[in-house]
């Protein structure tokens, strides 16, 4: 018997309109664990690195964490993996909700779309009975519509859908999955469900599911339940709201915007905001959220609350993600009562959040600037708030400059031309990052941002404090309780760091110590994406419920897989390196591990070069970033150094990479 997993995947051949139930290999679960980490199996092992991200050949996964549906607080991560046409690398987005329980409900662990249909089609999933059917009627359908229209369709409230909206549709390369209270927005997620020809999944699961050991696997849930009862009642002082509390920054509940708007360039600009908030605005602004807020809700099995139901007048309710909130505000330089609108609007097309408002300010940016003239954008509004619904519209449709900017500010400039390239000036491996412009290089970051194969900086960071506590018995304090470190260590480099004058903050934290930090960030990050763990709880904050200690014994109970803490490790070493010899059998080097150049003002290339340097000995990389083949073999991963052998990836000596072409 399986345990926590059902042992099966579903496999349609959308060209072919083919269904089949195939049993998994459990051998496969105990190297990779689950969701993300055999997602990347499957990868590897099906789609070639030739392989076009609008390609038949190219799968789209949608796949439930190894512990989703158990017990387990706030495990509910859907984890969908393709290869992304913008970044031309592997994708991987999580969305919460209800969906990736109701799958394995319904006897699954991943859905695997494969092909194109000839036809736009939803595929039903209810227990056994799968099948694929017409979605005609949906076609330029909202991706929250689409999933009401369903519902009554099938007469069930409670079924649970994952849907495209029209930006999906016409492959816009940022285009999202939605599902009501949260999405699969980065990557393109949705461009790839929409070059197949599918609307939505819609699934209804009624089966059980069994873990090994369930006495041992309850008194573990309820111990975090109990911790995280307790943090609720003992917040951490001396650090800001988005790590004092359990889940996301509570931006639907907490007002206070000052930091957002003062500190965050957003859209395109590369202007800071600073006197921008004003005791005026925040009255307005809150006024605003909460008039337009009905509820706040939460995902399947979790305390946390961060989103809300929002109503807007003239508009129906919808629900709205945390992290969306301000995005289209700042970008426009508006209110937010203009954010709350065009938000809903662009979940209906179905667009992610935070490349969107981005790539929609980069073309006003260029039409203030001469790049682009009335010529490019006939009938482009005067006023500045419509002008952002008006892009958005022709950026959905494909039509006129949209047809260009659909495709995100990296490939956009390069066919725009006329020096818009450096207007582009926001992304990491071709792909809109959160719009941060700061002082001071964070040495911490700087290895984040590079080396991040999510290509998203809140899927990396957390556990550590971001900036030290300015006295030393603040320090004292904090690490009193702080049992999440995987080694003792980590108390000491918090207890040394220092607050330090301007022109030493890069060389403290020391580089190795920043190597140890970002490789137990990234670690956690990744054992979340396999379990189905919600970052809100594990990953992201500090002092979290869920950490390094206890993942090994809620594997053991639940799944039935007996683990220990380097066994866990291991696991998440050998997956995660697997994503990486992905990417790198499709292109990637070094030389595209760089944050935005304008992230920082103040830069220290020595530094950041030895940085490179050492992460990369650090993980077992060479100087380009590729897995030794010692490296690769002592993680169980020989397929890929024979791989990477036979193209001349890696050469005999297992050291020197050979140039490798950037596949544009």
């Amino acid at each position: 018997m399986r345990y926590a997993e059902t042992g099966f995947n579903l496999e349609v051949d959308l060209t072919r309109g083919n269904i089949e139930k195939v049993a998994t290999d459990p051998r496969e679960t105990e190297l990779y664990l689950g969701g993300l980490g055999t997602n990347a199996k499957l990868i590897w092992d099906r789609v070639p690195p030739e392989t076009d991200p609008f390609s038949p050949d190219n799968l789209l996964i949608f796949s439930a964490g190894l512990l989703c549906g158990t017990p387990a607080t706030g495990c509910n991560r859907t984890i969908l993996s393709t290869i992304s046409p913008q970044t031309r690398l592997m994708a991987f987005s999580m969305m919460g909700g209800f969906w990736a329980p109701e799958l394995k409900y319904a006897g699954y662990d991943k859905v695997v779309l494969r092909g194109k249909s000839p036809k736009l089609v939803y595929l039903w999933i209810n227990n056994d009975k799968v099948e694929l059917r017409d979605a005609s009627h949906l076609q330029g359908k909202g991706a929250i519509e689409t999933a009401e229209i369903i519902r009554r369709e099938l007469n069930d409230p409670r079924i649970q859908v994952a849907s495209i909206g029209l930006a999906g549709e016409n492959r816009v390369y940022f285009a999202s999955v939605e599902q009501g209270r949260s999405s699969a927005s980065r990557g393109g997620i949705g461009a790839v469900m929409g070059d197949k020809g599918v609307k939505a999944i819609a699934v209804r699961g009624t089966k059980d599911i069994n873990v090994a050991r369930p006495a041992e696997y309850m008194e573990l849930c309820n111990e975090v339940l109990d911790y995280i009862k307790w943090r609720e009642e003992h917040p951490i002082p001396g650090v800001m709201p988005i790590l004092a509390g359990l889940g996301s920054p509570q931006e639907m509940k907490i007002h206070d915007e000052k930091w957002h708007t003062e500190n965050f360039s957003w859209g395109n600009s590369r202007l800071r905001r600073k006197g921008f908030w004003t005791e005026e605005i925040e009255k307005e602004w809150t006024e605003t959220m909460e008039n337009a807020r009905r509820r706040l809700i939460s995902c399947y099995n979790c305390p946390m609350k961060c989103g809300a139901t929002i109503s807007m007048p003239g508009l129906p309710t919808y629900m709205m993600k945390c992290f969306t909130k301000l995005t289209y505000t700042m970008a426009a330089m508006s209110d937010l009562d203009f954010g709350l609108r065009i938000a809903q609007k662009a979940t209906e097309y179905g667009v992610d959040g935070f490349s969107t408002p981005q790539v929609m300010a980069f073309a006003l940016e260029l039409y203030e600037d001469g790049i682009l003239t009335d010529e490019d954008m006939p009938g482009l509004p005067s006023g500045n708030e419509e002008r952002f619904y008006w892009l958005l519209d022709k950026i959905v449709r494909r039509e006129g400059i949209g047809d260009i900017l659909a495709d995100g500010t990296y490939w956009a400039a390069k066919k725009i031309g006329k020096g818009a390239e450096k207007y582009a000036h926001n992304t990491i491996k071709k792909h809109e990052q959160l719009p941060l412009k700061l002082s001071m290089l964070n040495p911490i970051y700087f290895l984040m941002y590079c080396t991040g194969e999510k290509i998203n900086i809140t899927q990396i960071e957390g556990q550590f404090p971001q900036a030290p506590f300015p006295k030393r018995e603040q320090r004292e304090e904090f690490v009193k309780d702080w049992i999440q470190v995987p080694d003792e260590k980590f108390k000491q480099y918090f207890l040394d760091w220092e607050l330090r004058g301007e022109n030493s903050i890069p060389f403290y934290p020391t580089v190795e110590m920043t190597c140890d930090i970002v490789d137990w960030q990234e670690m956690m990050h990744y054992i979340d994406d396999a379990l189905g763990m919600c970052a809100g709880l594990s990953s992201f904050p500090l002092k979290p419920p869920y950490h390094i200690h206890n993942y090994p014994k809620f594997i053991s109970a639940g799944a039935g897989i007996e683990m220990d803490e380097e066994g866990l490790k291991q696991a998440a070493r050998r997956y995660r390196t697997l994503v990486r010899a992905v990417n790198i059998r499709r292109g990637m080097r070094r030389k595209d591990e760089k944050p935005p150049e304008n992230h920082w003002k103040k830069r220290f290339p020595e530094l950041e070069k030895q940085l490179l340097d050492t992460y990369y000995q650090y993980k077992g990389w060479n100087q380009d970033g590729i897995p030794t083949r010692e490296t690769l073999e002592n993680l169980g991963l020989n397929y890929v150094s024979e791989d990477f052998l036979k193209r001349g990836i890696l050469t005999e000596d297992d050291g020197e990479a050979l140039a490798g072409q950037e596949q544009e």
